[in-house]
């Protein structure tokens, strides 16, 4: 997907920021271990470097625009092997090299080139220092040298994730901290494969350039997980994509709703500092949160005027619907519970060990109060956020309230009457104030509605 020509100039500010101190570094680099620049180091340096621009250009594209792939072992192998050479400019080097994405060069995308070059070349000169620094020689022992290298393969991925977080953040338009904790996932995700690198620098050490083929193996079989990995979620978010189409199908009137929860429910998620793994399981839970009004009645879901008590149990039913539906499809069943009013009740009163069901709560509450439904017109922004604060602690958790509301606030956004997404032909012209939503304001008694 090509970038805006704002984000693209950006990103060229971020490269050429990059690159004069990541230049400077790797000159010195070079100058230093000019004298350790043996035949063998220059050998290794051309195998090691080719190795990178092969396993880059067999990369697979994650979210937010960052690409992931077996580059990482053959980093970590040359940390090893240029230790051994005592040449501290060999893994930036191969760092630069693997930068090489063919794709970049062809649609002459330099700054991807640069910025990906400057950031490994850094990360990588780092961890070289760092493990030319400890007692390896005088601590010759397996131990010492898995340690060293473990520790400076540690030093690599948080020094690239710290620098590969700017460009990301600049890309997506994410706060930097988000951005940051993104790339950090992805490089503990990856961090077991490159480890496989320090088993692969001693191969090479012990037999030389004889066993680079299989130095590409652990490569393609890098590739191949990460790939299978994202068919994986790919089906994953096609299931649940055909689940929420078929409740917009059922009842168009409510079409974007649990898209918007699901939007709602990650600001804050964001605001209060969730991981990658927990924004998922939110995520998924808020567009599963009414997966079963599929067995309500339109009539019932749609009904301009306030429900029955009879009518209000039945729309009740939904819930339970949910829970069962979720917990028989594998990867929702961890979230079932994150969708039952009891737990958003037990979260908003301190007593759950998950806030995940309160904030979707309070992001489903937010959405209806301003969305026009067939009970009511959609209310003001400010009214929804006069109605969240005064329900905090009591109906609504106050922690989820104050963070989406920040969050609101923070990006400029305003959504209710006047600012509504969805549009839509009402059969009966919803009245301008109702009873907040169905079910939630007061029944009719079952006598009254039988009169009628």
């Amino acid at each position: 997907m090509p970038l805006e020509p704002n984000t693209q100039k950006r990103l060229r500010l971020v490269a050429a920021c990059f690159f004069v101190p990541s230049a400077l570094l790797a000159a010195g680099a070079v100058v230093a271990s000019a004298d350790n620049m043996s035949s063998a180091a220059v050998a290794a340096l051309a195998i090691f470097g080719l190795l990178a621009i092969l396993a880059t250009n067999l990369d697979v594209e994650m979210v937010s625009r960052v690409a992931v792939s077996g580059v990482a072992m053959i980093f970590v192998a040359s940390l090893v092997v240029f230790e051994h050479y005592g040449v501290i400019a060999g893994p930036a080097i191969v760092g630069a090299l693997g930068a090489l994405d063919l794709s970049h060069v062809r649609r002459r995308e330099w700054y991807k080139v640069v910025i990906n070059g400057s950031a490994d070349a850094v990360a990588l000169l780092a961890a070289a220092a760092l493990f030319a620094s400890l007692p390896i020689s005088s601590h010759p022992a397996t131990l010492w040298i898995v340690f060293g290298a473990t520790i400076s393969a540690l030093t690599y991925s948080v020094v690239n994730s710290v620098l590969v977080a700017v460009p990301v953040s600049v890309a997506t338009d994410e706060p930097y901290l988000s951005a940051l904790r993104d790339t950090v996932s992805f490089s503990i995700g990856s961090f077991p494969f490159a480890m496989l690198g320090l088993g692969l620098g001693w191969v090479y050490l012990e037999f030389g350039a004889a066993v680079v083929p299989l130095l590409v193996v652990p490569i393609m079989i890098a590739r191949r997980t990460f790939s299978s990995y994202l068919e994986l979620q790919a089906s994953q978010e096609q299931t649940i994509e055909t689940l929420i189409l078929a409740l917009e199908a059922k009842d168009p009137y409510t079409s974007g709703h649990a898209r918007r929860v699901a939007m709602f429910a990650e600001y804050v998620g964001e605001e209060l500092g969730f991981g990658p793994r927990r924004m998922e399981r939110l995520r998924y839970a808020a567009l599963m949160h009414d997966i079963g009004k599929l067995i309500v009645p339109n009539q019932l879901l749609n009904k301009p005027g306030r429900l029955t008590e009879a009518e209000f149990e039945r729309v009740k039913r939904h819930e339970p619907v949910s829970v069962e539906l979720l917990r028989r499809i594998d990867f929702l069943a961890p979230v079932a519970g994150d969708t039952t009013t009891e737990a958003a009740e037990a979260a908003v009163k301190g007593d759950a060990a998950l806030i995940e069901p309160a904030i979707i709560h309070v992001a489903d509450a937010f959405d209806a109060m301003t969305s026009t439904r067939s009970y009511r017109r959609a209310l003001s922004q400010e009214t929804a956020f006069s109605e969240l604060r005064n329900g905090a602690g009591t109906q609504f958790n106050t922690q989820a309230v104050d963070a989406l509301i920040h969050a609101i606030e923070r990006r400029g956004e305003v959504y209710g009457d006047g600012h509504e997404v969805d549009e839509h032909e009402w059969a009966v012209a919803p009245p301008e104030a109702g009873t907040g939503s169905a079910g939630l304001g007061d029944l009719v008694p079952e006598e009254q509605a039988a009169g009628a």
